[in-house]
């Protein structure tokens, strides 16, 4: 049975189409074609961050507040290539929750239902602003607002390199 990918990214199984190693080279280089943004959620303002078309390298993008959000992450989706959203989860030092992590997660909820094209994955954002602060620390309000922005970067970037390391494994086997 023959597996594409239609223009909107959805594969489509086509019986009776023997399925060549030509084919699984197209449906291995379609996957890298979709993006994956990265979220550094707060109560004020939220960093995005977007991947690179190899899922390979995060970058930051912008830092838009709370009420902007939503115009933000559809204009972002209409105009590039998104097939995951991935959101900073904040865990305290010890890897529990907190009033902050309970924000984050119904807030994900919430946008999980406005924009169901995409999948959502939580990721453990722990250091993720300190990291940021480090690279360029803030003397500015414009300053601390890209920061926001860097952190998404840094979350981001995290779960590409578990994908990429996670692919590595399977490859071994």
């Amino acid at each position: 049975m023959l597996k594409s990918i239609d223009m909107n990214g959805v594969i489509i199984q086509k019986p009776g189409i023997k399925y060549t190693h030509l084919h699984a080279i197209n449906l291995r280089f379609t996957r890298y074609i979709m993006k994956i943004l990265g979220l550094d959620l707060g109560d004020q303002w939220t960093g995005i961050a977007i991947s690179d078309a190899t899922q390979m390298f995060a970058r930051p993008v912008e830092t838009v507040s709370a009420s902007e959000l939503d115009l933000a992450l559809m204009r972002l989706l209409s105009k590039e290539k998104i097939e995951t959203i991935v959101a900073g989860l904040p865990r305290t030092m010890k890897g529990g929750s907190s009033q902050q992590t309970e924000k984050v997660i119904k807030e994900v909820e919430t946008l999980k239902q406005k924009f169901i094209q995409v999948s959502w994955i939580m990721w453990d954002e722990r250091l993720s602003s300190k990291r940021a602060e480090a690279v360029k620390p803030s003397k500015t309000k414009e300053e601390k607002l890209q920061s926001h922005a860097r952190a998404a970067a840094f979350i981001l970037q995290s779960y590409l390199d578990h994908l990429k390391f996670k692919k590595e494994d399977s490859d071994i086997i």
